[in-house]
């Protein structure tokens, strides 16, 4: 003889209990696939043809960005920096502790060489990759836009 399964009655607490531990399961596996995928991101092109190209050409790098205080420039490099920076360094280079905060960036020239140092060769410790050699593919125009709007962004605080 086939018995029906019935399952057993649980209390309120028991069932309490059981809703919460699966809402709990379901939020830790969305937040384990978000660090996962954290640095895994296809970069967004930029369009930088309203900008002036770099002396003498656009394939030798500068140590000082030519576009400071270039109001175009500013904007592109807040659009650039919201599709291809925002995910490890925050929402308005406010960064969540994940990557460094780019508003505490000095101005002027030292923090220029800084910036084209990581935003060119990327950054990796002990073969850990965390940050990606931007510079070849978005290229230098891209990347000093987005000094230019960093530097609208700076606090000392």
């Amino acid at each position: 003889m086939i018995r029906k399964f019935t399952p057993p009655k649980l209390s309120f607490r028991a069932s309490a209990r059981l809703i919460l531990a699966s809402a709990m399961a379901v939020a830790t596996i969305g937040i384990s696939s978000q660090l996962l995928a954290h640095g895994n991101v296809t970069p967004q092109p930029v369009d930088t043809s309203a900008l002036p190209d770099i002396q003498p050409d656009n394939d030798t790098w500068l140590t000082h960005n030519p576009y400071r205080g270039n109001a175009k420039a500013i904007e592109i490099g807040e659009s650039a920096f919201a599709q291809n920076c925002a995910r490890c360094h925050g929402l308005g280079a406010i960064s969540g502790g994940i990557a460094p905060d780019l508003r505490y960036l000095e101005l002027g020239d030292s923090g220029d060489e800084w910036f084209v140092q990581r935003y060119h060769h990327g950054s990796s410790h002990d073969g850990k990759v965390y940050m990606p050699p931007m510079g070849e593919i978005l290229g230098q125009k891209a990347g000093w836009a987005i000094r230019a709007w960093l530097e609208t962004k700076h606090t000392d605080e």
